[in-house]
């Protein structure tokens, strides 16, 4: 799906819904890349290596009662960083092959659980994270922390990258793990849908 077509179709929902009525089932959320931040933490021997990507943009629809969604997340794959050059090189050139395949992208299939209209809740959210253009089905654990016209999400999970065929960096000296930890924060605007 054409991602700029997604959002503008977000942006109407949105703009339909006016003030979160409580009995809304249908939930439309722009994520603002400004605000959302991903890291990364990759153990290795006698140091853990920390890094980052930025989101390029990401917007999701679904609906409270049924659970059933559309949308996705889209990472700049070419935006990693660690804050060391030469490891920084080697990732994009041997690992993430950013070149040949600049973007990271999750997309939602089903969320498990009540996103609640305010306050806080917890949810399962299924999906498949697009990786070398290899798709892996995935489960991800997300907190959500709701406002009036406000959303934010948390989640910490686990990518086996080797297992998912990419290239284990480590050298005769040097050895890294074989699967990295994420953590995302993610902050948006939402509307709702009453059909």
């Amino acid at each position: 799906m054409n991602s700029g077509f997604f959002r503008l179709t977000l942006t109407i929902l949105a703009a339909l819904g006016g003030a979160l009525p409580a009995c809304a089932q249908e939930i439309a959320i722009d994520l603002d890349p400004a605000q959302t931040t991903i890291r990364f933490t990759l153990e290795a021997t006698m140091h853990t290596v920390h890094g980052s990507f930025r989101m390029r943009n990401g917007g999701v629809g679904f609906n409270r009662a049924t659970g059933s969604v559309i949308g996705s997340v889209v990472i700049d794959a070419t935006s990693g960083e660690t804050g060391n050059r030469k490891r920084d090189r080697n990732m994009h050139r041997d690992v993430l092959m950013s070149e040949r395949y600049p973007e990271i992208t999750f997309t939602l299939t089903r969320i498990v659980g009540t996103v609640a209209l305010h306050g806080e809740s917890s949810v399962q959210v299924e999906g498949v994270l697009r990786l070398l253009g290899n798709d892996h089905p995935i489960t991800l654990p997300v907190k959500v922390q709701a406002n009036v016209g406000e959303l934010h999400a948390t989640t910490h999970f686990t990518v086996p990258y080797v297992a998912w065929g990419l290239k284990n960096p480590s050298t005769f000296l040097l050895h890294v793990a074989d699967k990295v930890e994420l953590d995302i924060v993610a902050a948006g605007r939402w509307g709702t849908v009453v059909r």
